[in-house]
């Protein structure tokens, strides 16, 4: 709220430019189950590092609505975990019985069986620093969901590393 010379209260269209909205997990679910609802895309910064290297912290993440849809084996999807009741960012690396196996790419252990009811949204783009990252969310996250469900995600982390450098060592960029 903005007051006026003559001391009226108006509502300010914007709050201070550049700040951020601290929500609790339960906050940020209620919102972007609003908004995907609509069938509108939800923005957030994504925290944490269970993704990594694909999708790291402080990535900004769009989520897609998955009405159309049903998430598949290889998709980053946005689900309430049925346990902790927390908000997270996974991959799909199975289905069975109609509920989905998810995994971070980065985490020791998967999550469980999630429920299709308990799945917000897909990550449909990734932004790091403005730009979009090399790998995650293309074609490649099936091999990506593969590497990760075998467990040989630790073994190619040596081959991970030289891609890296190859990428970020080319001429022009």
């Amino acid at each position: 709220m903005v007051a006026s010379p003559d001391h009226q209260v108006k509502p300010a269209l914007f709050t201070k430019k550049r700040e951020e909205l601290s929500l609790s997990s339960q906050q940020l679910e209620k919102l972007m189950r609003g908004v995907l609802s609509k069938g509108a895309c939800f923005r957030f910064q994504g925290k944490g590092c269970s993704m990594s290297p694909f999708i790291k912290d402080g990535d900004v993440l769009t989520i897609a609505p998955v009405q159309a849809s049903a998430p598949c084996f290889g998709d980053v999807v946005v689900f309430t975990h049925p346990n902790t009741g927390k908000l997270i960012v996974h991959r799909i690396i199975g289905k069975k019985s109609g509920s989905y196996l998810t995994k971070g790419d980065n985490a020791p252990e998967g999550d469980g069986l999630i429920s299709g009811t308990a799945i917000l949204g897909r990550v449909s783009k990734v932004e790091r620093d403005g730009k979009k990252p090399f790998l995650g969310l293309g074609p490649d996250r099936f091999i990506i969901a593969f590497v990760i469900r075998t467990g040989l995600l630790p073994l190619l982390n040596p081959a991970w590393r030289f891609v890296r450098f190859f990428i970020r060592s080319r001429p022009g960029e």
